[in-house]
């Protein structure tokens, strides 16, 4: 039987994914930023919780890790460092959930810690702070060479990949990639759509690869239209990520 998921927003901003085994009742929950969210989570759609994932440190990730571990007695998996963590892993670890393959990707950038946890049986990734709807985490522990080589491994999953990002962040991102990339006719598409899912409240998030191959700007450094605007045509690709980076910091 194939995984369910279950997307829930917390705080202002984030989203969580709880993942879901019918065969076998299990349930994983990607990252934990606040208790009373993940809680009303499983009460809402019946799951009880067995696993929970973490995908960096950061507080909005972390926060409520303590007491969902202790009120579900889950098994938690994650990077080295975080309190309550059952099971550390690294990347190119990889473990059973429930009889499903989860294979670990470390993406350091935007922290050094940075996990993304894919399940490619379902065809589906959790990339927590690294990739987003048209956007990329803020460097604040590495820098642009980093984030721009973590960027790739992802980059290299099937285009079909199915994307859950942690933060509902889309039309910041759309409005900084028009100004990259403005002749871009799949990229002004996607404003569209997003503008309009917003006005309706729809959540963004997921997205798919094929769909950021095209629109999202830190994924597109080689384009020759957006090399030509930022007037590196001769530049590398981690340099052209780079300064857009540094752009979108300033935007």
């Amino acid at each position: 039987m194939p995984l369910q998921f279950h997307q829930f927003a917390y705080n202002s901003d984030n989203y969580g994914v709880l993942v879901h085994d019918p065969a076998t009742g299990k349930t994983a929950c990607v990252d934990a930023g606040e208790a009373g969210a993940v809680f009303e989570a499983l009460k809402k759609t019946g799951w009880t919780l067995s696993d929970l994932w973490i995908t960096h440190h950061h507080w909005d990730h972390t926060d409520g890790l303590a007491e969902v571990k202790s009120k579900t007695g889950c098994h938690v998996t994650g990077p080295e460092g975080i309190k309550g963590i059952d099971a550390v892993v690294k990347g190119s670890d990889s473990f059973e959930f429930a009889g499903h393959r989860v294979e670990l990707i470390h993406t350091p950038g935007h922290t050094l810690d940075m996990l993304n946890f894919y399940l490619p049986g379902a065809g589906t990734v959790f990339t927590g702070d690294t990739l987003f709807v048209m956007g990329c985490g803020r460097l604040f522990e590495g820098d642009g060479p980093m984030m721009w080589a973590s960027l790739q491994k992802l980059m290299a999953l099937p285009p079909e990949t199915v994307i859950y990002c942690a933060h509902e962040y889309t039309l910041a991102s759309a409005a900084f990639a028009l100004s990259i990339d403005p002749g871009n006719a799949a990229l002004q598409a996607k404003v569209d759509r997003v503008k309009a899912m917003r006005a309706s409240d729809v959540p963004t998030v997921p997205t798919d690869l094929a769909t950021e191959l095209a629109t999202n700007p830190f994924l597109r450094p080689a384009d020759k239209d957006i090399r030509a605007g930022l007037g590196m045509v001769d530049a590398t690709d981690a340099e052209v990520f780079t300064e857009i980076r540094t752009r979108k910091d300033q935007f």
